[in-house]
């Protein structure tokens, strides 16, 4: 893609009514051909041969932020990845924002990828492709490009708000150093609010106010069997198979109305409430449409509640991965003599991923059998609470903010969860101020998967919902901010 430089590059007859999309717009090549650079970095979580890497890619984004105007940027160590940190705080009176996302991004199986290779980012049918377009990169690049069209459509020196940012580059390994990081730069990190960039949207069409995240619990199992793996010739029909004993514990997870049989697990899950049922169900959702959207066969889980309960205000207990005898090669006809499976809980409001770890510890010491040894490691260090953002006055601003970005009128903008979850709960209580979500990504972005991607449209209207956020944010009132709205319209014209 060839670089391009200020200079607009559409005509006036393909200027938006809204000047900050008129911008953004104009400078579309220039946004994607930045984020395509950064892309190239193959900054992998957890892969030592990568490492260094991680280290470009915060080089990158600390040049970036200095090219936009931040007067402050640095950049932090970190147990397993380099953090940038950002400030520019100029805006007296004007409420202090922290800006959390990541830079690192997950590991690549090469071969699986059809539309490009990972690091080689491509546009192509609207999308860019490539590892980070969309997890979370993407979503950093819109707040560097809200910013800029912020400040172009405002003729502001600096933005309304005073601005900060923490771009970590551990998330994708679970964020195991970023407790330390906050607790080290407590005064640095100061804000009255943070809004945090690695989420979903739920439609182009529909991007919804995201309210929640899941809280994340990950354990192994590994169950032994035969001391050695042995031919199953010699011994079938009376060795123990730590497979078929595996499996059978697997199929006791969930009974069959689809609820999670650890004990006490749902005791302090609080009811849906009809309000939020409500709300739910006044999100457009088709069947056909979300099997499509998110590459899954069929529709299952918990009795009683609908998918997008079940995916933002239900909580989950999925099984990632198994391996028993020989996954790869030639099988040796062998009884193994150990099996593993890696699980994935994601927690609610309401319950404790501390208490959730001493329930599947109970629950496992009482089913697997007397003929088998076992080990259940549960990884509490990068374990993650539920976060539930309040009703403060600034998730009304985003709402606000989310209409003029993607062009729809408030009222359509609705409420949603996330299905996943990351670091809220540990951000609202190390700052000491609520959380409010906004990313750019959709569950057809492939995140995690190849052919990653992110819809150019979608990424450019979160660019522009960020920069109005930043004016609603700076006003005093909502009357200040639409007389503020009028007077860029104004300049524009």
């Amino acid at each position: 893609m060839a670089s391009v430089d200020d200079a607009p590059d559409v005509t006036r007859d393909d200027v938006p009514d809204d000047p900050v999309a008129a911008y953004l717009q104009a400078h579309r090549e220039r946004l994607l051909n930045r984020l395509s650079e950064w892309v190239r970095i193959p900054s992998v979580a957890g892969v030592p041969e990568r490492h260094h890497h991680l280290l470009r890619s915060a080089n990158w984004l600390s040049g970036a932020l200095r090219d936009i105007g931040f007067p402050v940027t640095e950049v932090w160590p970190g147990d397993d990845g380099e953090a940038v940190y950002g400030a520019w705080c100029e805006a007296p009176g004007a409420p202090t924002v922290l800006v959390y996302s990541h830079h690192d991004v997950r590991a690549v199986k090469e071969d699986n990828w059809d539309q490009t290779s990972p690091f080689d980012p491509v546009a192509r049918d609207g999308r860019l492709y490539g590892r980070g377009t969309s997890d979370a990169k993407g979503q950093v690049a819109a707040h560097l490009w809200g910013v800029r069209s912020h400040l172009a459509t405002t003729r502001r020196t600096g933005p309304a708000v005073n601005l900060k940012l923490v771009v970590e580059g551990e998330e994708e390994a679970g964020s195991p150093g970023l407790a330390r990081l906050l607790d080290e730069h407590r005064e640095k990190l100061a804000a009255d609010l943070v809004v945090f960039s690695d989420t979903l949207l739920w439609r182009t069409d529909h991007p919804a106010a995201c309210t929640s995240v899941r809280g994340m619990l990950g354990a192994r199992l590994e169950v032994y069997g035969p001391y050695t793996d042995i031919h199953s010739g010699a011994v079938s029909g009376a060795a123990p198979n730590p497979a078929v004993e595996l499996a059978r514990l697997i199929a006791q997870l969930h009974d069959d109305h689809g609820r999670i049989t650890l004990p006490g697990f749902y005791d302090p899950v609080p009811e849906l409430p009809q309000e939020r049922r409500d709300a739910l169900a006044r999100l457009p959702f088709d069947e056909e449409d979300w099997l499509i959207r998110s590459h899954t066969r069929s529709v299952g889980g918990e009795e009683g509640y609908t998918v997008l309960e079940r995916l933002w205000e239900r909580p989950a207990l999925e099984v990632i991965a198994m391996t028993a005898g020989d996954p790869v090669g030639v099988s040796r006809a062998s009884i193994p003599s150990m099996a593993s499976a890696d699980l994935s809980i994601r927690t609610v409001a309401g319950q404790s991923v501390h208490d959730v770890a001493d329930q599947l510890r109970a629950w496992v010491d009482e089913r697997v059998g007397d003929r088998f040894g076992h080990e259940l490691t549960v990884s509490m260090p990068t374990s993650q609470e539920a976060y539930r953002t309040p009703e403060v006055p600034a998730l009304d601003a985003l709402t606000r903010a989310i209409a003029r970005g993607f062009g729809v009128d408030v009222g359509d903008v609705g409420r949603m969860g996330n299905a996943g979850g990351g670091p809220a709960d540990l951000l609202a209580t190390a700052v000491d101020a609520p959380i409010l979500f906004f990313g750019t990504g959709l569950v057809e972005d492939n995140w995690h998967d190849s052919d990653e991607s992110v819809r150019i449209d979608v990424l450019l209207s979160g660019a522009a919902t960020l920069a109005h956020l930043w004016a609603e944010l700076g006003a005093t009132t909502p009357e200040e901010a639409a007389g503020r709205a009028a007077e860029e319209a104004t300049r524009a014209s």
